[in-house]
């Protein structure tokens, strides 16, 4: 894991403000209740409250919101869970002696990190602090690196933008709840309106805009992060499938490649990522069976298309005909080289999606009159 300047961390100005500044907001469910707690059995009352019903999507939101644990639980489970990454580590604390960091923190997800960053409740320390900071910088960079890629190849830089903005969204409500977060995505807003103004000109001059830091050192797009060999993918992946394999074992069946397959239990491809399933489809070290190859290529065609298919949508509920290539052009800058190769994704299919962009967009400036 690397951490970036510290200049251009957007998470950096966070440290302890967070925890100053965080505050709980409060939730749908706390608002009805308050709601039916002013409820009058009179309906001829002037003063009863006015009744609520509530569509299926509030619904969802609060059954969401009821799973949620609290934060003081988040930090207390993050707490157990770094111990934890301690002891399997056989180390004593995030950095070594040489400065280095000693375990991996992309097993806790976005809300712990922010846990980890602000010292919830006391009980990280400085350098957990520090480390879960940077480990928050490198999720922001890879959430931008393939929308910057896609930008430098069709200088639009909405994409860019955008892509910053949905990733600011994704905040938990504590993290939303600080100045910091509300700094950042005011900055990003403000880029993101400019450059729906002239897509092919980079936002200047806005204080605070930590897409303008990242694309000073990644002009180009972060590269993708694959710090494990390919031949080590390709272990863990082998790993994992006889593993399904010895539990379809244990409950006296078989594990399956073949959904048509009357009998035996399904491989699960859904917690094994892209480049796992490309170990498989290209077997380079020879590990995989025929059927385990089909079944993989074919999970890994599915995802392709679905990938295509939400750039499709994203372009038809736009009425942008150029949202297509530039979803195309991300997924294609997310991928590893060996993604690409077990897909099909070659350069030369890249160059074709950027001169679609271009077609397209000479079109729709002709018709704009621009």
């Amino acid at each position: 894991m690397t951490s970036i300047n510290p200049g251009t961390n957007p998470y950096a100005q966070y440290g302890s403000a967070y925890a100053r500044a965080a505050a709980t907001q409060p939730s749908l469910a706390d608002a009805l209740n308050a709601a039916d707690a002013g409820n009058n059995s009179n309906p001829s009352d002037p003063n009863a409250a006015t009744n609520l019903t509530l569509s299926d999507a509030a619904k969802a939101r609060m059954a969401a919101e009821a799973k949620t644990p609290d934060f003081a639980t988040v930090s207390n489970d993050t707490r157990a869970a770094l111990d934890k990454l301690y002891t399997a580590a056989k180390v004593t604390g995030p950095l070594g002696a040489d400065g280095k960091i000693t375990v991996d923190l992309s097993s806790l997800d976005r809300r712990a990190l922010f846990a980890i960053a602000t010292n919830s409740g006391g009980k990280f320390t400085a350098d957990e602090q520090s480390v879960a900071s940077s480990e928050l910088t490198n999720r922001f960079n890879a959430a931008l690196a393939p929308a910057a890629a896609a930008t430098s190849m069709t200088k639009n830089y909405t994409v860019v933008y955008k892509a910053a903005l949905e990733y600011l969204d994704g905040a938990s409500s504590e993290e939303k709840g600080t100045a910091a977060w509300s700094a950042q995505r005011a900055a990003v807003l403000k880029g993101y309106e400019a450059a729906k103004q002239t897509p092919d000109t980079a936002p200047t001059g806005i204080s605070g805009d930590p897409v303008a830091s990242y694309l000073t050192l990644y002009p180009d797009g972060a590269p993708v992060g694959t710090t494990k060999s390919f031949s080590t993918v390709a272990t863990n992946v082998r790993a994992a499938l006889d593993a399904q394999a010895s539990l379809a074992t244990e409950k006296g069946t078989e594990l399956v490649y073949d959904p048509a397959r009357k009998f035996g239990q399904l491989v699960d491809f859904s917690s094994i990522d892209n480049r796992s399933l490309s170990a498989i489809t290209l077997n380079q070290d020879q590990q995989f069976s025929n059927q385990e190859i089909y079944a993989a290529k074919k999970e890994l065609n599915t995802r392709t298309r679905m990938s295509i298919l939400e750039s499709l949508k994203q372009s038809q509920q736009s009425g942008d005909p150029t949202q297509l290539s530039l979803g195309i052009l991300q997924s294609y800058s997310a991928m590893s080289d060996e993604e690409r190769q077990a897909s099909g994704w070659s350069p030369s299919f890249r160059d074709n999606v950027v001169q679609s962009y271009r077609s397209t967009s000479n079109i729709l400036s002709m018709l704009q009159g621009s």
